[in-house]
């Protein structure tokens, strides 16, 4: 495959965000999820765009309806952070990989709002706008930054996030909530963050950025330490790792 079309792609999204900035056709999939006609239109187009490149691979979208799982599949989502995005918070990202044999071998991360894109292939390493990233600093607890995702969604499980955060906050540097989780998994390979756990999280969320972390040596497994699957949500734990060895033992108590 073309990857770098693949990446071309992915980049000319930005035109479809800058041209529906400023649209108020915004839905509602349940009180605290969101759907914007931005979603929609980049949704579209990719799926267009890589049918016709690529006929034989199958498709896997947020805003699709799934009725089966090929095993070759693109997993994206179009908008991951659509709340980032409503609320101008210049934090989301367009999120597409590539899934062969339920094993990730290509993804790309991009960040219209930065310009900033995060590419790997896999054993060919990660790439952060075109240069190769190194391994990631294996930095000691107390000076890691960790991200967690609360799940707006999910407030039912509010209680113990907050708890497990709360633990976690006392033990390391600070805390973080981007609200872009394949933005985060990606910070964490690139080094601006150390560590990242949620509880629930969707194949789209992650199978881009899983791959780049991957490249840069970072450990990914869900609170259970079972390795990531691209096929239904699951928890997820990631970090270098002094901050994953951590990490893996406080979400103990709440598996």
């Amino acid at each position: 495959m073309d990857f770098d079309k693949v990446v071309e792609l992915v980049h000319e999204t930005k035109s479809i965000i800058e041209r529906l900035s400023d649209s108020k056709n915004i839905k509602r999939k349940s009180e605290f999820d969101f759907v914007t006609e931005t979603d929609l239109a980049i949704s579209k187009f990719l799926h267009g765009e890589l049918s016709a490149l690529y006929p034989q691979t199958g498709f896997m979208s947020e805003e699709e309806d799934i009725s089966e799982l090929p095993s070759d599949r693109w997993i994206l989502d179009p908008i991951d952070g659509t709340t980032n995005l409503i609320y101008n918070y210049a934090l989301s990202s367009v999120s597409l990989a590539l899934c062969r044999d339920e094993d990730i071998v290509f993804g790309v991360v991009y960040n219209p709002f930065s310009d900033e894109t995060f590419t790997a292939v896999k054993g060919e390493g990660a790439y952060y706008n075109g240069k190769k990233m190194s391994a990631a600093p294996d930095r000691d607890l107390r000076e890691c930054l960790i991200e967690f995702g609360a799940g707006a969604t999910h407030k039912d499980e509010a209680e113990n996030t907050f708890a497990l955060a709360e633990n976690v906050f006392r033990n390391c540097l600070d805390l973080r909530r981007m609200c872009s989780s394949a933005l985060a998994i990606c910070y964490i390979a690139q080094g601006r963050l150390n560590g990242y756990f949620e509880k629930v999280l969707k194949p789209w969320d992650y199978a881009a950025a899983v791959l780049i972390a991957r490249e840069c040596g970072i450990t990914l497994t869900d609170w259970t330490g079972a390795p990531m699957q691209f096929a239904r949500p699951q928890s997820i734990i990631c970090g270098t790792p002094k901050a994953y060895r951590f990490l893996s033992e406080a979400v103990k108590e709440f598996v």
